[in-house]
Parts: structure tokens; sequence; C-alpha cells
């Protein structure tokens, strides 16, 4: 069995957005035994507020918030702001 399905979606690919990944579709089994429970709240909440949008909308939102940052350790503490 796989421990991780990351599926891409034709939608962001065809629209040159990358990469073209089916956030709320994809995951990965036992995250909490791969993060510190402080970042695992963090990746939960942002699933909830990336939930009800589309493939498009949701890859767009996540790059949008990611660009003004360094490295994955500045992006996750600058969703306490």
């Amino acid at each position: 069995t796989g421990n991780m399905e990351i599926i891409l979606d034709r939608k962001l690919a065809d629209r040159r957005i990358f990469p073209a990944i089916d956030i709320n579709r994809s995951g990965t089994r036992k995250e909490e035994l791969l993060l510190p429970p402080e970042d695992l709240n963090r990746i939960w909440i942002l699933r909830k507020l990336l939930s009800p949008l589309n493939p498009v909308d949701a890859m767009e939102f996540l790059l949008d918030k990611m660009q003004g940052t360094k490295n994955n350790a500045d992006f996750m503490g600058s969703m306490n702001r």
C-alpha cells in the first residue's frame, strides 16, 4: 500500500500553474509521525481553509502565501500572522 498520494490536476497544468497538484485530494498517511505537533496543527488548519476551494484557487492561494517566505519554517511561522 502507498503511504503518499499526489493527485495531479489537468486544469492547473493547462493554466501553467505548477506544481499542478490537487492539494485537497493529495496527502500522506501517518503525518503525525513525520511532523512536530505544532506544524501538524497548522497544516490541518491550512487544509480546512483550502478544502472549500477548487484546485486552481487552492494552489493560487497557497503559492501567493508562500511567495513572501524564504523556507518552510518561515512559511509555517507566517501562519500565526
